[in-house]
């Protein structure tokens, strides 16, 4: 069993910054995938970023490459999605997620999930 804690998430300026963190418990943390999804109201869920348990490579949506930063901390059992140059369109409730096997963007691959964290961007 995997627990997850999202914290971070907040009211910002378009082209203001966030960091969201994601508190891991439960198992070996640095055995995992770990990945950002969000979503926004009357969306999909849409996939952000993740990141290897091994070489702690990192796949980016197209849509925050270049703003958003995933990166992971095995000594503090917590990921980090770092935000800049955000704009409204990033409006959305963030949940971080594990995934126990597969290095995927597709949520469906994922095993636990947090409760999620409101990101709003205001014009």
């Amino acid at each position: 069993q995997v627990q997850l804690v999202e914290s971070g998430g907040g009211l910002v300026q378009a082209g203001g910054s966030l960091r969201l963190s994601c508190a891991a418990s439960g198992r070996t943390f640095s055995s995992y995938h770990m990945g950002w999804f969000r979503q926004a109201p009357g969306k999909e869920r849409e996939f952000v970023a993740r990141i290897t348990w091994s070489s702690g490579r990192t796949y980016y949506a197209d849509s925050v490459k270049g703003r958003f930063t995933i990166s992971r901390d095995n000594a503090k059992n917590t990921v980090y999605l770092q935000m800049n140059t955000l704009k409204p369109e990033d409006t959305a409730v963030y949940y971080c997620a594990v995934s126990l096997y597969y290095s995927s963007s597709s949520y469906h691959q994922y095993d636990y999930w947090g409760q999620g964290t409101q990101v709003t961007v205001s014009s």
